[in-house]
């Protein structure tokens, strides 16, 4: 009698095991379909476009939070031929920081791929000027002079270096004429910057700068506990991160303690510059690791601390966790920005409600699954199928241990409601690697985000997704000028009006960890042919509207002009 009764509960447990197989193929056989019918995918071209960039941190291991912190990834059309380029940053071997074994990575150069527009990319570094060996974390593509072409500020662990573009494809370092190469110590040791942030904060016309410095990094100090693993961030002093205005000799002077902006403690890991509660000037968003985030909004020119009154100063558990950067966009079409960002536990997804207020919305989004325990370091809205709602792209992986984690690409219902939808996508998003810095661009102009990102696994190789059917739907590319180049156009808000849908966008490109996308804002418009109105809020007071704009194209909108030109 037991032994029947053994073999019907093993018929019982074989019928229901292939049932549930038989429900898992049959969901991904729909998925799949669901994917043909609209024709998107992620095709990892990296070995085929000529990218070649590996990542060292100068080490075969990582044993310190400067070796496992990464490097960033910066978009920017460096010779005006209307093709995105590509600057990678690099760490090296730091004697002191890496073990003797290191130096073989000694002097590891960033990299600069110039697009040559066939799919192929050439690197040029060393041809441009660009030949910087410091420990480099983030750089930050802007004309700050006003002459037409994009100049590149380098943020290193170390001093910091500034490179001027002369026009013919070469940089020249001027880091001294600026005045930001930055301190040699903060809080008593190296500084350590990870980002900048560009935008006309005084309204003079010209581009002011505020550098995200992170933390005071001891090499020798460990944790008498645990000696075998690297300290906790929050066992170091922190370093401010600095406000620099631009004066009329182009030369930036620090404002930093005048602006109420001086906390010598903080640990920035990301700054994100917008106006968050629409009052018409630019308030500041600063992420930081294992500390409450700050949130410094300006009122009438004075800026104060409000990260806590508002509700963006930490997660749903309430505390301060390793928090990245904040990504910002209007996540459930209510035409108010909200905030993503991404830590290493789970992140947060804040939904601006209009009245100067924030709600964390991580658990009701669907965020919080996905995200537990994936380590997120740098994260991007996408609308990867031009639907005109905004998905979610994030490079993962643990930041104590060399542990490899999955990718995510979330797919957004139209409502603000997520699903992990990256492995129908792509195979890129059924392995797992250790990703830091990540981008999002449109490097060969056909109208759909594609996907850049750098890796500190030891494989160490970048991966490029080329968005393959992304443009099934309509779209509109922008990129804004203000009268006085980049000053007025930075947050600028921008309103498309198509097909009976209204989507608001920030003209705000560095918003992802040590990372910058495309500066162009890319808008999905369905099925909608043409855009019904254009509007531009710029962020010095002027608005400007356009109308009955052909879908289709990527244009450029010049402050002031009251025309629009067609641009590749």
């Amino acid at each position: 009698m037991k032994k029947t009764e053994a073999n019907l509960t093993g018929i019982k447990f074989n019928f229901m095991r292939a049932a549930w197989i038989f429900l898992l193929a049959l969901s991904a056989l729909i998925l799949q379909s669901s994917v043909k019918q609209l024709g998107v995918r992620f095709t990892d071209v990296t070995r085929k476009s000529g990218i070649d960039f590996r990542y060292t941190f100068g080490d075969y291991h990582y044993e310190n939070i400067l070796e496992s912190s990464g490097s960033g990834v910066t978009v920017f059309d460096y010779n005006k031929d209307g093709l995105m380029d590509l600057f990678m940053m690099n760490g090296t071997y730091i004697y002191g920081v890496s073990d003797e074994g290191g130096k073989v990575f000694r002097q590891t150069p960033d990299r600069l791929y110039r697009n040559e527009g066939n799919g192929r990319f050439t690197e040029v570094s060393e041809k441009a000027g660009l030949n910087d060996t410091i420990w480099s974390m983030a750089a930050g593509a802007i004309d700050y002079d006003n002459d037409g072409d994009e100049d590149l500020f380098l943020l290193n662990y170390g001093p910091n270096r500034f490179f001027r573009n002369n026009g013919d494809e070469t940089f020249s370092d001027i880091t001294q004429d600026v005045g930001l190469r930055g301190p040699e110590k903060l809080n008593g040791f190296e500084k350590w910057s990870i980002g900048v942030s560009f935008w006309d904060h005084n309204l003079d016309g010209r581009l002011d700068a505020m550098v995200g410095n992170f933390l005071a990094f001891d090499p020798e100090y460990f944790t008498p506990a645990t000696p075998d693993l690297m300290p906790h961030p929050s066992e170091y002093k922190g370093q401010a991160s600095m406000l620099y205005e631009q004066d009329s000799t182009g030369k930036f002077v620090d404002v930093t303690e005048a602006s109420g902006l001086f906390y010598p403690d903080s640990k920035c890991m990301g700054l994100t510059v917008f106006d968050y509660d629409d009052d018409g000037d630019i308030d500041i968003f600063q992420a930081n690791d294992h500390q409450l985030n700050f949130m410094f909004r300006n009122d009438d020119g004075v800026y104060r601390e409000v990260g806590v009154e508002i509700g963006v100063a930490a997660n749903t558990q309430g505390k301060g966790s390793g928090s990245m950067h904040g990504s910002i966009g209007d996540v459930d079409g209510d035409g108010l920005i909200d905030i993503l960002v991404v830590d290493l536990e789970y992140g947060a997804l804040y939904r601006n409600k209009g009245n100067g207020l924030i709600e964390d919305i991580s658990e009701t989004s669907g965020i919080s699954g996905p995200f537990a325990g994936k380590g997120a370091w740098a994260a991007a809205f996408i609308d990867f199928d031009n639907d005109g709602d905004l998905d979610i792209v994030s490079a993962n992986g643990f930041a104590d241990e060399l542990i490899l984690q999955y990718p995510l690409l979330l797919e957004n219902d139209g409502t603000g409601h997520f699903r992990d939808r990256g492995r129908i996508y792509a195979p890129y998003f059924n392995t797992k690697r250790s990703g830091r810095g990540l981008a999002v661009w449109d490097y060969d102009n056909d109208g759909d985000r594609d996907i850049i990102i750098s890796h500190v696994d030891l494989t160490a190789t970048a991966t490029l997704l080329r968005n393959d059917g992304g443009n099934s739907n309509h779209w509109l590319g922008i990129s804004l000028k203000g009268r006085n180049g980049p000053a007025s156009a930075i947050a600028a808000k921008v309103v498309v009006t198509a097909g009976g849908k209204r989507q608001v966008h920030i003209n705000q490109w560095a918003t992802s960890y040590l990372s910058n996308n495309d500066p162009r804002v890319l808008v999905g418009l369905g099925n909608a042919e043409k855009v019904d109105r254009l509007e531009i809020y710029w962020t010095d007071g002027g608005k400007e509207t356009f109308e009955n704009i052909p879908a289709d194209r990527y244009i450029s909108i010049l402050e002031g002009s009251g025309i629009i030109e067609k641009t590749k």
